[in-house]
């Protein structure tokens, strides 16, 4: 026991990067499916919607071509919104609000939502078009 109370910090700082190395793997597993920049150009290609779930403001700084915004806090009110049958790419600044995104369109009966791995930043880092 005293070993436990004298390493007190050492046991939490290992059971938090334990949770920090689970995370990717859970967070995944609602997100579904996640494209690099060249599966989701293809993706494109072949007729997805790109949903940008950023803020107004951020989205008009920049966004994927063809892309429709609609913020991430709005999204489970506004899904009715997306055109049925059609694969759904999602996309944020650095994938994190895309994966919460995608869970919320699976629950709202969506089969095709794919998450832009990386998000916009992935994106132009590619050398990929940005729309302003």
């Amino acid at each position: 026991m005293k070993f436990v109370t004298e390493n007190l910090l050492l046991i939490a700082i290992a059971f938090v990067s334990g949770a920090m190395l689970i995370w990717p793997l859970v967070n995944r597993r609602f997100a579904g499916p996640g494209l690099d920049t060249l599966a989701a150009t293809r993706l494109i290609n072949d007729g997805a919607l790109v949903l940008d779930v950023r803020d107004t403001g951020e989205f008009g700084a920049g966004h994927l071509p063809g892309a429709r915004n609609i913020p991430l806090p709005e999204l489970d009110k506004r899904a009715a919104e997306l055109p049925a049958g059609k694969p759904v790419l999602i996309c944020c600044d650095s994938g994190a609000r895309s994966g919460r995104a995608a869970g919320v369109l699976r629950k709202a009966g969506r089969e095709q939502v794919f998450n832009l791995d990386g998000g916009l930043a992935a994106w132009k880092q590619a050398g990929l078009p940005v729309v302003k």
